[in-house]
């Protein structure tokens, strides 16, 4: 662990109403105002660290545990995603709380330092090194010499036992009297009492293993809520009295007028003051075409400039800006669920005293009550503890964990550690996103409709000329239909962009007009387009107007295509009782459309705060994944009992998610969720091995029956089972 003897900064936070009105995220449908977390009143002031060296969630339950010693402390929470620290208390504090959390093992930072870099990755696996170095050369000495090997073990033993040994005695101190440390130190020194000096060495190198693994998987889990918060550039340019000046993020305040680069992200959400502007706000929205905002529109922060120097007006308090409100929802939906405890370290608060209470009776009752001799009840006191020795259920879990997360990365599902493959057998619901999740994300063209002028294909060359260019979805399936026909285009003299409306051009000196239908006027659809136009909408199509001098010349319909695997996944999951359910942005009629095509329910209209309440609402009735491809969709996959994301989804929402689809195949949803419950299965059988070869060896070593020897042959059989038991799933279909 890394204690640094420097006095930690700290960030003391006022409890304070929220606005009342937040500046919405981005404009449309794809995302819109969040609405704030509720603040549970409490009297008294919240103080707010970063913590570093969690490992786990039974860390943060570690550290919570060591500030809840601390007295008129009314509340103390840590958010394991974003590694923070929150305390309520009447009065100061501060040191208190640093003593508290550095005698457990960690240390504080102030939200606002950055972290220090990692340092070489064999810093970090030094101490796992040194023993695996060690345990080798004891092993090659007892091969010679039992003596000088075993001089070795135990050496070995006695390197590997301190630094856990030292931590124990901490959380001992900061009120976790039974954490897996302690587990750990009392098994390598009983097993060093009876001699057992090889078994002592293993279960510590098992132990750091173990941890390591685990640090890198949580280091993974929290490399999206990193991701998103390196959105935000630390440094501002604002401009005042017409001079430039570089300033901190936190400085900035509502009305300041910022400039931001062609490339640069936004640090705060502004109102545009450039007549109009392309801004990527895929970091956002999961939309990778860039949008086209004009004059006093919202853009969110962390949007990208695209292709010129843009000054907008600050619109957005510190800590108050889009990303801010979307790390605010990832942590809610964290602190909805209690932090899961690894079950190893749940059952030590229990087998571990257990195991010592019956072997100290084992070795001191008989001779002091009934006159036996102190030599053989010793020596079956110390069996006893022996037989406490966690080897074979230490490895139970992680070799079955480790076999399943290996069958399902063949399978290409990528599930981001064991408490989440755990999470996932309990699935007995999936809520998809539609864009992108269970449709293609390109539109295509599936309808047009000319005027009797017309014919087909001159209505759709005149729409891809004046199309021709644009990034827009749409756009490009109307331009991709024209060269399907091999269709000429009419020369064009201008393109215009009028944003909320459509795109305007000049075509042989005549204006033409591509348009929402929304956005006409009555006088240009009569009322037999308009039937056309709603007949085509009901069946969860877009539809485009094209119209020439105030006349309109036809309609043209598009669809986004399901994937290919849609249906068979959908049918694969109903199988094994798992119901899917459609959230969307998108209009109830395309919903209905989609989720008719594919049997399940759905839910339309939904902003991301609308998912992630029904993602809530459905969870709580029973275990529910969410799959989605955009860091809109984040929130409601921390919300969920486990986030999935798609392999073609944004970098932000692979690394937040739970687990990931590599390959894109819905298909593999079921899979992955029987192979879980499978894992599940193998977990609950490899438990049963351990403990129960062990609880009949306890019998008969108090019987007489067993010794020594045979109880060191029930911990080695019980390993060589369990990890032979969960090798099965590497040939689970």
């Amino acid at each position: 662990m890394n204690n640094a003897k420097s006095t930690p900064q700290f960030a003391k936070v006022k409890l304070s109403p929220l606005p009342a009105e937040a500046p919405s995220c981005c404009g449309d449908e794809q995302c819109s105002a969040v609405p704030q977390p509720e603040v549970i009143p409490e009297k008294g002031d919240r103080y707010s660290w970063q913590v570093a060296g969690m490992d786990c969630a039974a860390c943060a339950r570690k550290v919570e545990n060591a500030v809840k010693q601390i007295p008129d402390v009314q509340h103390v929470q840590v958010l394991f995603a974003t590694q923070k620290l929150l305390v309520t208390a009447p009065h100061d504090v501060r040191q208190e709380v640093e003593k508290a959390v550095k005698a457990a093992g960690y240390t504080l930072r102030d939200g606002a330092v950055p972290a220090v870099a990692a340092g070489p990755g064999w810093r970090e696996n030094l101490p796992l090194l040194t023993l695996a170095v060690m345990m080798a050369v004891s092993w090659g000495l007892e091969q010679f010499s039992h003596p000088s090997g075993n001089i070795a073990f135990i050496a070995t033993t006695l390197v590997g036992l301190w630094p856990v040994a030292r931590q124990a005695v901490r959380l001992i101190r900061s009120g976790n009297w039974f954490a897996i440390e302690t587990l750990m130190s009392v098994a390598a020194a009983g097993a060093l009492f009876i001699g057992a000096t090889a078994e002592a060495a293993m279960v510590l190198a098992l132990f750091l293993i173990g941890e390591r693994l685990e640090s890198f998987a949580a280091s993974r889990a929290r490399r999206g809520v990193s991701a998103l918060m390196a959105l935000r550039p630390e440094i501002a340019t604002r401009i005042r009295h017409g001079e430039r000046e570089s300033i901190a993020l936190s400085e900035l305040r509502p009305g300041d007028v910022i400039e931001v680069s062609a490339g640069g992200r936004l640090p705060a959400d502004g109102r545009l003051l450039n007549e109009t502007a392309s801004f990527d706000e895929s970091a956002l929205t999961g939309e990778s075409v860039p949008v086209e905002r004009s004059q006093n529109e919202k853009v969110p922060a962390g949007s990208t400039s695209v292709d010129r120097l843009v000054q907008l007006e600050v619109i957005s308090e510190p800590g108050d800006s889009a990303i801010d409100r979307i790390l605010r929802l990832i942590e809610e939906a964290e602190e909805s669920r209690a932090p899961i405890e690894r079950f190893i370290d749940r059952f030590s608060r229990v087998y571990t005293p257990a195991i010592m209470a019956i072997a100290l009776l084992a070795a001191v009752i008989p001779p002091l009550l009934f006159g036996q001799s102190w030599s053989e009840w010793i020596y079956k006191g110390l069996a006893l503890l022996l037989i406490g020795c966690p080897c074979a259920l230490v490895i139970s879990t992680p070799a079955a964990i480790t076999s399943g997360l290996a069958a399902a990365a063949r399978r290409g599902a990528l599930i981001k550690g064991g408490a989440a493959l755990e999470r996932l057998g309990q699935i007995q619901q999936i809520a998809f996103d539609k864009t992108g999740t269970l449709t293609a994300g390109k539109p295509q063209v599936t309808a047009i409709d000319a005027a009797d002028s017309l014919s087909e294909n001159d209505l759709l060359a005149l729409a891809a000329a004046a199309e021709q260019g644009s990034s827009h979805p749409l756009a490009q399936a109307i331009v991709r239909e024209a060269q399907q026909r091999e269709l000429t285009l009419p020369a064009t003299v201008s393109h215009r962009v009028l944003a909320g409306v459509g795109v305007e051009a000049i075509i042989d000196g005549e204006t033409l007009l591509l348009s929402s239908p929304g956005k006409l006027s009555a006088a240009v659809l009569n009322a037999t387009w308009q039937g056309r136009i709603t007949q085509l909408e009901a069946e969860g199509q877009t539809v485009i107007a094209v119209v020439r001098q105030n006349g309109l010349l036809g309609i043209i319909a598009m669809r986004d295509t399901l994937r290919s695997d849609a249906r068979e996944a959908i049918a694969a999951l109903k199988n094994i009782g798992v119901q899917g359910v459609m959230l969307t942005g998108d209009n109830p009629r395309a919903a209905a459309a989609i989720a008719g095509e594919l049997g399940m329910d759905y839910r339309a209209s939904l902003l991301p705060a609308d998912k992630v309440k029904a993602v809530n609402e459905m969870n709580a009735r029973r275990p529910l994944a969410m799959v989605g491809d955009g860091i809109n969709d984040a929130p409601a996959m921390k919300a969920a009992t486990i986030g999935i994301a798609m392999g073609s989804g944004t970098d932000v929402a692979l690394e937040t998610a739970d687990a990931a689809l590599t390959h894109n195949r819905l298909t593999e949803l079921a899979g992955m969720i029987n192979l879980a419950r499978a894992t599940h299965s193998n977990i609950r059988q490899n438990i049963t091995i351990a403990l129960g070869l062990k609880g009949i060896f306890l019998i008969t070593t108090l019987l007489g029956i067993t010794g020594l020897w045979l109880a060191v042959l029930a911990d080695s059989g019980a390993t060589a089972l369990v990890t032979a038991n969960a090798l099965r799933l590497l040939r689970k279909k």
